[in-house]
């Protein structure tokens, strides 16, 4: 086995607040009886001190559009969308959107709880947890039904013979089923589809900490007639897990999907979590793990990022160092089943198991310190100062069985999501990465380092790597991915190969230039460019969707809520003040900046950005 932790070497080569009334409870069960009592609480909220909104609550799931629709059946569309006030049970003001098999109300003072970028995350949790529960549910004598999925169901029935099941099917409650928590529900959209989408469930917690998302949540679990399954709750993340770690009280399934960080729940996540059960985490945070912070990256998740091309998977490697250190403590392993970032964000999906062998071997492969360094302290190929960061889960990242049972399970349904053909892309791609491999190097980065031209990803990274005796695949993480067992050497002879046919104005490169130093040396190895056969991978010759296209303007993560409900919109103005600033140079003089002078104590008439590159125009500040 290899270890799980290493420190990694960057080879890179270049320098609703509303105040709820004192009787919560009876509140929340009084939601149920119409449209009056709802009102009445909209009339009294000003009389109440208004309660701050746990920021963690609206997360990954924060948008402030909706798309319209004209039905209002949960059950009829797949449409995301928006409905008018005036329909029978809705109060003035509200919306209706529609994602999956659910329709989730929203009231108009707060437009922070829905994304509908996100629901590629949503999709994939579910397909996730369905295959979680066939796995699950079969070894207590239950089968599961998901609609569109005749193929599967003739096939148990074939293999079951005679053998007696329990069946379990979308929308109901099966006694022998999964008890699932989503730790920052917000509006309680994901925990609806959950109850209306994954079958073989027991129970369904949505809690959030926000008294008005608690609410929206239990009125939400009563339009989508969902109640039996779904429960709200409106108390604080972490201790709700924590008061849930005795062996009985474990959840199946806990998913966290928080506005930036999850860091300060995993410690009660990891022990509130079954046996052999599922954790789903999302980071929005990329920018602290993606190598902007590293200080901050290291208090949160107790390993330093490194500014690179290969940051997103070493963001994915990062949260599963970190899950897998936090269970540690209590004699538990983690098993990553799926690990993809997406857009903004990271997504993993883990199985815990307690075992302290296992446990162990999270260090090295021996019950001792690991050694090292095993390079020197600068490159041997460029001779810049080798990056520092980690310590990083080494291991696989994904469980190709289990990847492969998601896989098929949604190309062989692909009505159930409306994302379905983007899962199909980003899962096959999933089950060609080599898993042996950590991180990655990328095609135009190596070019750009020596400054040559780019060569075509097949005749290089996939046909001159394959020519030469060693592996290689493409990664989810990054399009222009090149992820090999191949060493640094032999990438920067290949690329030293490349050079001689497409060759570059030496004269113009610095002599302490990591270009220079790359390019004087000779190449060890003749590399041949010829395409080859099987250089073009399945995902590809398919034509499948790996990559999204931006779906809209402004579709990245959205500003945190504030504490009266609702969002700010001071971000989005400043998004849209500086789109393309500099392809758009600005013509109104009453837009340039104007500083004050540090000589002569007056304002300098100069645009600043002209300043600073015509230095003689800015005679006055100097």
């Amino acid at each position: 086995m290899s270890p799980r932790t290493i420190l990694q070497v960057s080879f890179r080569c270049i320098g609703l607040s509303l105040a709820f009334p004192k009787k919560r409870i009876s509140f929340l069960q009084s939601l149920t009886t119409g449209q009056s009592v709802f009102r009445t609480f909209r009339m009294d909220r000003k009389k109440e001190p208004e309660e701050s909104q746990d920021t963690s609550s609206a997360g990954a799931d924060s948008a402030p559009t909706a798309v319209p629709v004209e039905d209002t059946n949960p059950s009829s569309s797949t449409e995301s969308g928006q409905t008018s006030s005036t329909e029978p049970g809705l109060l003035p003001g509200e919306t209706v959107v529609r994602e999956g098999k659910a329709a989730i109300l929203f009231p108009s003072a707060n437009e922070v709880f829905y994304n509908p970028v996100q629901e590629f995350n949503r999709d994939l949790t579910c397909a996730v947890i369905t295959e979680f529960a066939r796995e699950q549910l079969a070894q207590r004598g239950v089968r599961i039904l998901v609609p569109g999925e005749r193929d599967r169901v003739q096939q148990h029935e074939e293999e079951g013979g005679k053998k007696e099941y329990i069946t379990a099917s979308v929308g109901e409650r099966c006694e022998q089923g999964l008890r699932v928590l989503e730790g920052l529900a917000a509006s309680g959209l994901r925990s609806v589809r959950f109850a209306l989408e994954v079958p073989g469930l027991k129970s369904i917690t949505a809690n959030d900490y926000s008294a008005k998302a608690a609410a929206l949540i239990a009125r939400n679990a009563q339009h989508n007639n969902v109640s039996h399954i779904l429960q709200a709750s409106q108390r604080d993340a972490s201790m709700v897990m924590y008061e849930a770690r005795g062996k009985k009280e474990r959840y199946d399934v806990i998913d966290l999907d928080p506005y930036g960080s999850p860091s300060p729940f995993l410690d009660a996540a990891v022990q509130a979590v079954s046996e052999g059960g599922l954790l789903c985490i999302t980071c929005t945070d990329m920018a602290v793990m993606a190598g902007n912070s590293g200080e901050t990256c290291y208090s949160k998740y107790g390993s330093m990022s490194i500014k690179s091309k290969y940051c997103h998977e070493m963001a994915l490697r990062i949260i599963l160092h970190s899950l897998d250190q936090r269970a540690a403590v209590y004699q538990r392993y983690i098993e990553p089943l799926l690990s993809v970032s997406v857009d903004f964000y990271i997504r993993v999906f883990v199985r815990v198991k307690t075992g302290q062998a296992v446990v162990k071997n999270s260090a090295s492969m021996k019950y001792s310190a690991a050694t090292g360094p095993p390079v020197g302290p600068n490159c041997e190929h460029c001779r810049q100062r080798h990056q520092l960061g980690g310590p990083i889960w080494a291991e696989p990242i994904h469980d190709i069985t289990f990847v492969q049972k998601v896989l098929g399970a949604v190309s062989g349904n692909p009505t159930r999501f409306r994302t379905s053909k983007r899962i199909e892309g980003v899962l096959s791609m999933v089950t060609e990465e080599l898993r042996d491999v950590p991180l990655y190097y990328v095609l135009d980065h190596l070019s750009s380092t020596v400054h040559c031209n780019t060569p075509p990803m097949l005749q290089f990274s996939r046909s001159a790597l394959l020519h030469a005796g060693y592996r290689v695949s493409l990664s989810h993480a990054c399009k222009n991915a090149v992820k090999t067992n191949a060493p640094a050497g032999v990438l920067w002879d290949l690329i030293r190969c490349w050079e001689k046919s497409n060759p570059v104005k030496r004269e113009r490169l610095s002599e302490t230039s990591p270009a220079h130093r790359i390019l004087s040396a000779e190449p060890t190895l003749q590399a041949c460019f010829e395409i080859r056969e099987d250089a073009n991978p399945q995902s590809r010759k398919r034509h499948l969707t790996r990559f999204q296209e931006n779906p809209q303007a402004n579709w990245g993560p959205k500003a945190r809520a504030k504490a009266g409900g609702g969002i700010s919109s001071e971000l989005e103005d400043k998004r849209k003040q500086f789109q393309g600033k500099r392809k758009k140079p600005i013509t109104d003089s009453s837009q340039l900046k104007s500083l004050p002078c540090k000589k002569l104590r007056k304002v300098c008439p100069l645009n600043y950005n002209i300043c600073s590159v015509f230095k003689i125009m800015r005679s006055c500040c100097y």
